[in-house]
Order: C-alpha cells, then structure tokens, then sequence
C-alpha cells in the first residue's frame, strides 16, 4: 500500500530493527534547532511528530476502509471452517463415545463377570482339592489303624502277622508323603490348617510310629538262631527257623522304611547288648572255671545268632520309600549289611564280635590276676584248658547254626586274639 501511495515518512527507518526512539528523537530536535540557542524550540520537533502520527493514522484508517470487505470474507471463511473441523469432531469423538459404551457392555463388564465367576470356580476347585486331600488321608488313617489292629504277638486264635507291619509302616509314610507336600499347587498345601488333620498327626500317626518302632526293635533284640543254646523244647526246627528269619525280616525293613538310621542303631544295640551279655558272662566264668565250658556255649551260640543276622542282613534289600531320607552316599545301599559294616568299620560282624569282646577282656582277666587268691591259681593252672575251650567257641560261633551258610574265612586270627586276651593276661 505505501508503494501505490508515496508518502514523504521514511518507514524504512521505523522499521530498521535497529531503531532507537531517543536517538531520533535527538536528530529531530538538532535538525530543527542551532545547538547553541538557548532556550531550544522544541514544538517545531513536536509538531512533526504529531504531524507524521495524523498522516500514520490517516494511512491505516484507508488501509482499514479499503481492506475491510476482504478481512470480514477472510475471517468468515476462516470462521466456517473451524465450525466444519468442530462438527467433524464432535462426529468422531461421538463416535469414539458410542464404540466405548458398546465395548464396556460387550467385553468389560463381561469381561468382570467371568472374573467373579473365574474366582469363584478357583475356589470352589481349591475346595474340592482339600476336600479330596482330607479324604484321601481319612482314608489312609482308616488303613493304618486297621494295620496297626494286624500287628501284635501272636496268640492261641491267631497267628501273628507280622508283615502288617512293612504295610503299617508303608501307610505311614504315604500319609506323611501327603502331608509334606505343602508346597502351592501341591495336594497337601492346606491340610495343616485342618483341625482334623493335625489330631489324626499328633495322635494316630505318633502312636503308630512309636509302636511300629518298638515292636521291630523288640523283635531285633530277641533275634536268635543257634544251634547250640540248650532250650527246653529242643533246638529249633526248620519252620521255626524260617519263622525266626522271616519276622525279623518284616522289622527291618519297617525300621528302614520308618528311618535308615532308626535301622542302623537298633542293629548296633543288638550288637552291642550280645557284646555286654558276653563279656560280663565270660568274666564270671573266669573266676569260676567249672562253669566256663556252659557260659563259652551261651557266647558260641550269640555268635551263631550274629553270623545268622549277618547273613540275614546280606539277603534283604531295602524297599522303595515313598519318601526319601537324604544318605551320606551318592546311592541306596543294594542290602542292610553293608551299612552297618561301614558304621562299625568292619568286614565282618563275627570278626566285629571276637575282636570287641577280646578288648573287653583283656582287663577283666587282668583285673582277677591281680587279685589274686584261689580264682587267680586256678586259672593259671588250667591255662591250656581255658585255651582250647575258647578256640573250640570261636570256632563253633563263627561257623553259624544249620541251615544258615556263614561268611567264608579262617578264624585263626580271631582265635588267637580271644586267646591272647585271657591266657595272655596269666602270664607265665
């Protein structure tokens, strides 16, 4: 507009971006007026600007009148515009409004109900787990308790059963197996906290252990199978043999079956009770010989007993657990004997039984000597007796009772420690 229309005001020093109000405001007043008047005119300056601001203003306002038709037409179109974008707005967003709602009805609040219906099924699920878990051990407490009713001495109306014992046993740990699976999704993940569970725990299966424990502990202890101890009926027959054999069978594989170590200390109890018996009878015996040859039979016939437990021992293999102890090996022994030789750090519990009892012994012998009196003069005197008495029962106790095949081996050496423990003693 201000090349159509010339206009003596410089714009183009207005519009220089480096424009300084005062310093043009100073090169007007030095254009009109000398510097050294005094005082300065300055409404000849004033009146110029005043001037050029009328004729700025008279400019716009014809820029404004001439202009005006376009701008309303410009604003208008710029106006209706905006309405078309709003009302395509308002479309897709009405739009997105509706698909919302539609969404919210047909998946969301779907969706929520099979949630509660999701929960509700879990529970009911978790429910029925129990309740089967709860069922299946009332069952198994049922079973063990008739079992346990099985196990007992025998009497004149029934025989003794004694293999209720490894199924007694066998009940016992699958229910414990149920109960130690407590783990998340496991059967047995919430049976401690039923009331009933934990009675049947601290009463039926307690009891039951403690009784499976010390009937097949009893029946260790009293484990004899000898050829040679007088017994009013007589010596044992075959049957009874096999009987004998097949009961303490039964035991330890339920000791093993209840704990391994349970199993190991009994054999070792036993061991060391025979080791007791002996060396306290063979003692007395030494301080009054005229008994020695009865009380080297008894010693004979515990050894018999213990060559036959050996090879008892050698033939029983362990049963498959439901639940596994943890074992120092890397592997389950294949029988029962080669535990209990490890723990004993022997090759043989015959040679264990000699070698033990003539340690035990050598004081006892000692311990008369030095006593003195009739017994010691004696036993000096019928050294060569007391020797070949004592080879004669080391030989007979390590050779087993009939029927029962004893480790092979010479018992020279053992002879000849139990020998050297009494008649070494003596001295010359």
């Amino acid at each position: 507009m201000a090349d159509s229309e010339p206009s003596y005001i410089d714009y183009e020093t207005f519009l220089d971006p480096d424009f300084s109000p005062s310093s043009f405001a100073n090169s007007l007043v030095l254009a009109t007026n000398n510097p050294s008047d005094t005082p300065l005119d300055l409404s000849t300056p004033l009146s110029r600007v005043l001037f050029d601001l009328q004729e700025i203003d008279t400019h716009i306002h014809t820029l404004t009148t001439t202009s005006a038709l376009p701008l309303l037409n410009y604003t208008k179109e710029q106006d209706d515009a905006g309405q078309r974008i709003v009302n395509e707005v308002e479309a897709q967003v009405a739009s997105l409004t509706d698909g919302y709602q539609r969404l919210e009805r047909e998946v969301i609040r779907r969706y929520e109900a099979a949630d509660e219906v999701r929960i509700a099924v879990e529970r009911l699920w978790q429910t029925v787990k129990i309740g089967r878990a709860v069922g299946r051990c009332l069952l198994l407490g049922r079973q063990l308790e008739a079992q346990m009713g099985e196990v007992g001495t025998a009497t004149a109306a029934k025989k003794e059963d004694h293999r209720a014992m490894i199924r007694a046993a066998t009940t016992l740990l699958t229910i414990r197996q149920l109960l130690a699976a407590s783990g998340p999704d496991e059967e047995g993940e919430h049976l401690s906290r039923i009331h009933l569970i934990t009675n049947l725990q601290s009463s039926l299966l307690a009891t039951s252990d403690s009784s499976l424990q010390n009937r097949g502990q009893q029946i260790i202890r009293e484990f004899s199978l000898s050829s040679l101890a007088p017994s009013p009926s007589g010596p044992a027959t075959y049957a009874q043999s096999e009987e004998t054999k097949a009961r303490t069978t039964s035991a330890l594989l339920t000791l093993h079956l209840l704990s391994p170590q349970l199993l190991l200390s009994s054999l070792q109890s036993y061991l060391r009770t025979s080791l007791t018996s002996s060396l306290a009878s063979i003692a007395r015996a030494l301080a009054n010989l005229p008994n020695l040859d009865r009380t080297l039979l008894e010693v004979a016939a515990r050894c018999q007993s213990i060559v036959a437990l050996e090879s008892l021992l050698e033939t029983v293999k362990p049963l498959a657990t439901p639940v596994k102890e943890p074992t120092s090996g890397n592997s389950e022994p294949s029988n029962f004997l080669q535990p209990l030789l490890a723990a004993l750090d022997t090759s043989s519990l015959p040679s264990y039984f000699w070698r033990s009892l003539a340690e035990g012994l050598a004081g006892r012998v000692s311990d008369l000597v030095s006593r003195g009196g009739v017994n010691a003069r004696t036993l000096r005197s019928q050294r060569e007796r007391v020797r070949e008495s004592i080879r004669d029962c080391v030989f007979k106790g390590s050779q087993g009772p009939r029927g029962v095949r004893g480790r092979e081996g010479a018992w020279e050496r053992e002879a000849a420690v139990m020998v050297g423990s009494v008649v070494g003693a003596l001295g010359r």
